[in-house]
């Protein structure tokens, strides 16, 4: 999925580890990430955070999406910081799941992220169940 995702490479991001449940993503905070009072954009930090949450929660193989995800910034980050997303699997249940992601900057937390997925019929499947009610599928 990384290797498509061309939002996350336009920011610099890198996924550096992926596993059952998990990822690490790096990014380094760019001039451009600046916002209005010297610091980075909490859109970006939850940007990397959120890709570690794609990345963990598309570990497993069914194409997920996030259903929904929540952040707390604890710290600011400024030009020139790597950023590190650190995302784990909490728990899975039928099609859902719940996954945290630790941002840091080097050893201090910057920000904590809470994303719920959900895992989605592919495009295979829904043609497959079209093509079984004799429909095409939407």
């Amino acid at each position: 999925m990384f290797a498509t995702d061309r939002a996350s490479q336009g920011m610099g991001m890198e996924l550096l580890e992926t596993g059952d449940g998990s990822a690490l993503v790096r990014m380094t905070v760019t001039a451009a990430m600046i916002n209005g009072h010297g610091t980075a954009h909490g859109g970006f930090i939850f940007a990397l955070a959120d890709t570690a949450f794609a990345c963990a929660c598309n570990s497993h193989g069914p194409v997920t999406v996030a259903a929904g995800a929540d952040i707390a910034f604890t710290a600011p980050a400024r030009e020139g910081d790597v950023l590190t997303a650190s995302a784990r699997e909490r728990t899975r249940f039928g099609r859902s799941g719940i996954y945290d992601v630790t941002v840091l900057r080097g050893a201090a937390v910057i920000a904590e992220f809470r994303g719920r997925s959900r895992v989605i019929a592919s495009r295979t499947d829904a043609a497959s169940a079209g093509a079984a009610r004799g429909r095409a599928p939407s």
